[in-house]
C-alpha cells in the first residue's frame, strides 16, 4: 500500500522557521496552524512553547495528536489570527518571541470538495475557513451586479470582472448557484482559457474566497497585532501566495522598517523610530526542488523582520474595498 502523503510540511517551512530562530524557553505563535507544520518545526527546539491559532475547527481537531506529542508545550485555539493579541493574553502571554503566518487557503482545504474552495472538485459553494458567516453561495445570490464586479476585480484581479458579474446575475435568475461546478461553468463560458494559462475560474474563485473570509482585512489586523505582541528582538515571518497579500506585507514592513520624520515644511517633530528591522531585503522564494514537489510553492513569498524596542505604530486603515457586512445588509 502506498504511504499516505505527508500533510504537515508547509511551503517555505524550513526557511520561515529559520527566520524565527527558535530558542529554548521561547514562546512562539503559529498564527495559521493548518496541518501543524510550523508548530512541529518550532517544537523541535527543546523548551519552546507554541500557541497555535486557526479559525478552521477541522484544523484544530486535526492538531490534537501534536498537542499530546508536545507534552504541554502546544496550545491550540480556534480563532481568527487577527485576534492573536487577545489569544496570547488569554494564555497569560502579553509578549512573545516569534510569530509565523501562512496566509491564504491551505492545501487541505482545497483538497476537500465539501469545503467548496476548489473549482476542480464539485461541492457546495461554501469557501468559509471557519464555521460562521455567509457562504460564497450567499454572496453570489445576494450581491448586486456592480458589487460582484467590484469584488471579482479587486480581490481576483480579473479583467473580465464585469462580464463575469453579468453572467452570474443572468444565471441566478434561472436557478440558484449552489455548487462550485455550477459557478465554474458560468465563469468558463465568459472567460476563455488560453493554452498553458490558469483555469478561467481561478481569479473569480480567489476573489470570492478572499471576500467571504475577509482575508485582507484580517491580514492587516494580524500584522498590527504582531507588532504589539512581539518582544524587542522577537521575529515575524509571513508566507504569502499572491500579489495582494504580499503587497500588504511588503508595505507594512517597509513603513515600520524606516525612520519617519516630519515634513520640512512643518514645525520640527520628533523622529519616529522604526518598529521593525527588515531581515529579507527581497522576498525568499521556493527552490526548484520544492516547486517540483509542490507546484503551489511557485507563487510563495516569505518576508521576515525583527521587532525593535520602538513603540508600535498602531493599526493601518483598511482601503475602501467592498465590505462583507455592508454587502450582506444591502449597503
Amino acid at each position: 500500500m502506498a504511504a499516505a502523503p505527508v500533510r504537515h510540511v508547509p511551503v517555505l517551512g524550513g526557511e520561515a522557521v529559520a527566520m524565527l530562530a527558535p530558542r529554548d524557553g521561547g514562546t512562539y505563535v503559529d498564527a495559521t496552524f493548518g496541518a501543524g507544520g510550523y508548530s512541529r518545526a518550532i517544537l523541535a527546539t527543546s523548551g519552546t512553547r507554541v500557541i497555535g491559532i486557526d479559525r478552521d475547527r477541522t484544523a484544530i481537531a486535526g492538531g490534537y495528536g501534536l498537542v499530546e506529542e508536545a507534552g504541554g508545550r502546544l496550545t491550540l485555539v480556534e480563532d481568527r489570527f487577527s485576534n492573536l493579541a487577545e489569544v496570547c493574553a488569554a494564555q497569560g502571554m502579553d509578549a512573545v518571541d516569534g510569530i509565523v503566518m501562512d496566509v491564504g487557503v491551505s492545501s487541505m482545504q482545497l483538497d476537500e470538495a465539501e469545503r467548496g474552495f476548489s473549482f476542480r472538485l464539485d461541492g457546495p459553494l461554501d469557501m468559509r475557513m471557519g464555521q460562521h458567516g455567509p457562504t460564497a453561495a450567499d454572496v453570489v445570490a445576494r450581491a448586486s451586479e456592480a458589487d460582484l464586479a467590484n469584488i471579482i476585480y479587486i480581490f481576483g484581479e480579473e479583467r473580465h470582472s464585469r462580464a463575469v458579474a453579468r453572467a452570474i446575475v443572468a444565471a441566478r435568475k434561472d436557478a440558484p448557484i449552489l455548487t462550485t461546478r455550477a459557478l465554474s461553468d458560468i465563469v468558463s463560458r465568459v472567460v476563455r482559457a488560453k493554452p498553458n494559462d490558469i483555469h478561467p475560474a481561478t481569479r473569480t474563485f480567489q476573489a470570492l474566497r478572499i471576500f467571504v473570509n475577509e482575508e485582507l482585512d484580517e491580514l492587516i489586523a494580524a500584522l498590527a497585532a504582531a507588532e504589539r505582541v512581539l518582544k524587542p528582538g522577537g521575529r515575524l515571518a509571513v508566507v504569502s501566495f499572491h500579489s495582494l497579500e504580499d503587497r500588504i506585507v511588503k508595505n507594512f514592513l517597509a513603513a515600520r522598517g524606516k525612520t519617519s520624520s516630519g515634513s520640512r515644511h512643518l514645525p520640527e517633530v520628533a523622529q519616529v523610530a522604526p518598529s521593525f528591522a527588515i531581515l529579507t531585503k527581497r522576498p525568499v522564494v521556493a527552490g526548484d526542488d520544492e516547486v517540483q514537489a509542490n507546484p503551489r510553492a511557485r507563487s510563495a513569498k516569505l518576508r521576515a523582520a525583527e521587532r525593535t524596542a520602538a513603540s508600535a505604530a498602531g493599526a493601518d486603515v483598511s482601503p475602501g474595498w467592498p465590505s462583507l457586512a455592508s454587502m450582506m445588509r444591502g449597503g
